[in-house]
């Protein structure tokens, strides 16, 4: 069985980061990125910029993709692979939707403990620029009983 495939996008700004606190679906009150699953017939980095939109209203100029994290959730298959975008160049200003409220964090105050468990692992690559691979396996929603992490070769910031 394939994959499912998702985005999660970053809007980054000197050393603070937007984050959106999940109203309803899976993750409900936890802060995260702003994405969601990749539709038929849509390319991954559209999708990435559709849900930015959909979720805080902000339109994406670029796109700088960071890393791919598998994760594998016991007796629930399929596997799910989440692209990670960051992007500094948007337009609009965050709104609050249906499904998010966005806030603007210091990378100091990210607010770990109200975020997915694997989130302390992976976001230090994302916050110092680093390009990775992760895998995490959850037994549920909350407990990792497997990960690894690699850091890939830098792309120079390539932009999509």
């Amino acid at each position: 069985m394939e994959p499912k495939q998702f985005t999660i996008v970053f809007i980054i700004q000197e050393q603070n980061i937007l984050l959106g606190l999940k109203k309803r679906g899976i993750g409900v009150g936890k802060w995260n990125g702003f994405g969601g699953k990749v539709e038929a017939n849509e390319t991954i980095e559209d999708a990435a910029k559709r849900e930015l939109r959909e979720e805080c209203g902000l339109n994406c100029t670029s796109l700088t993709k960071v890393g791919v994290i598998q994760f594998d959730f016991v007796g629930q298959p399929p596997l799910w692979d989440v692209h990670v975008f960051k992007s500094h160049e948007y337009s609009g200003e965050p709104q609050e939707t249906e499904e998010m409220k966005p806030q603007w964090f210091s990378f100091e105050d990210i607010p770990y403990k109200t975020m997915w468990p694997d989130d302390e692992y992976w976001y230090p690559y994302l916050l110092s620029g680093k390009r990775f691979n992760a895998y995490f396996k959850f037994q549920g929603m909350e407990y990792i009983i497997e990960q690894r992490i690699t850091e890939l070769p830098s792309l120079d910031d390539h932009k999509i």
